[in-house]
């Protein structure tokens, strides 16, 4: 006896998983070891490519730009890194990168980690999505596209001002300043900041604080001695990207400090592209690496390597 259903067919998807395996089986099983180093094969490839740049800047570095015919001279020099750290001007700047970068860590990390704490542990899924889609939104918005609005809200006519002359008193400058700059950039990383705090909390089982407070400790004391400590990798690669990118960053003290709170980047830019000195760019472009590479190793020397990894938190 016939029957009238349709043969049933595999999704797509299902198929393509078959597929795949397929092609998998066809990898030798005794070079199955090699099968992780495999996959880690394009990043390793990007990784040199970066690595080969940053050996080219370096050589540029070690070059003295020839003013007669504005290319780099054959011999090898420090004269770029002795003009880029005796110039009180580059001393300036290199200062105040590396305070934004910890300013912006510090208000960063404490507004962040309340932030993430509240959206894993709060109890209604509405509550939970509102604060997922609300860290979200401001990746659909580019850096400079904030700035901007930080500009209609701050400056001479913004709204702050507006409402200020509404109730009779003088605008204040709220642009073109450190203040400025360093509120744009606690803005722009607060959501890196609460995604890498995040998963780090969600490591942390709830009877783990039961536990602390039905052995007498107040909500403080759980949240100093039990929460924190636990959360440390998240709190560490939170201030390990937020540090980087800020010392790195560029759009915000452009556009917030409008020429006048230049960062190690905008010297970088105005080395290469104002000066055309490859040279002096370079040797800044050195010297941030640098900076950037001490903190992280300070940092993980400090807190361990080991602190990356949660897996402890989940045992």
């Amino acid at each position: 006896m016939s029957s009238d259903k349709p043969a049933f067919k595999y999704p797509l998807s299902w198929r393509i998983l078959d597929h795949a395996e397929n092609v998998a089986a066809l990898w030798p099983r005794r070079w199955s070891p090699l099968t992780g180093y495999l996959l880690l094969l394009p990043a390793l490839l990007l990784v040199f490519v970066l690595v080969i740049g940053l050996v080219y800047i370096f050589d540029y570095s070690l070059h003295e730009l020839d003013l007669a015919t504005y290319r780099l001279k054959d011999a090898f020099s420090l004269v770029n890194y002795h003009v880029a750290l005796k110039s009180a001007t580059y001393r300036t700047v290199v200062l105040r990168s590396l305070g934004a970068s910890f300013i912006v860590t510090a208000i960063t990390t404490v507004l962040a980690f309340p932030y993430a704490y509240v959206m894993v542990r709060a109890r209604s899924s509405g509550t939970r999505k509102f604060l997922l889609i609300s860290l979200f939104l401001p990746f659909f918005i580019g850096q400079v596209v904030r700035a901007y609005g930080w500009l209609i809200i701050l400056g001479k006519e913004g709204l702050l001002n507006t409402l200020l002359a509404s109730l009779g008193l003088p605008p204040i400058k709220l642009i073109y300043n450190y203040p400025a700059v360093v509120l744009g950039l606690v803005q722009y990383m607060l959501p890196f900041a609460v995604l890498l705090i995040a998963p780090a909390i969600t490591a942390i089982g709830e009877e783990i604080e039961l536990a602390s407070e039905s052995l007498g400790a107040n909500w403080v004391k759980t949240f100093r001695h039990v929460v924190i400590p636990l959360a440390k990798p998240g709190l560490v690669g939170s201030a390990v990207v937020v540090f980087t990118l800020t010392l790195t960053d560029f759009a915000m003290p452009e556009i917030l400090g409008g020429g006048t709170t230049d960062f190690i980047a905008n010297s970088i830019y105005d080395g290469f592209f104002q000066l055309s000195n490859p040279g002096l760019g370079s040797a800044l472009s050195m010297i941030l690496v640098t900076l950037g590479s001490v903190f992280v190793t300070v940092l993980f020397s400090l807190a361990g390597t080991g602190t990356l990894v949660s897996r402890e938190n989940v045992r």
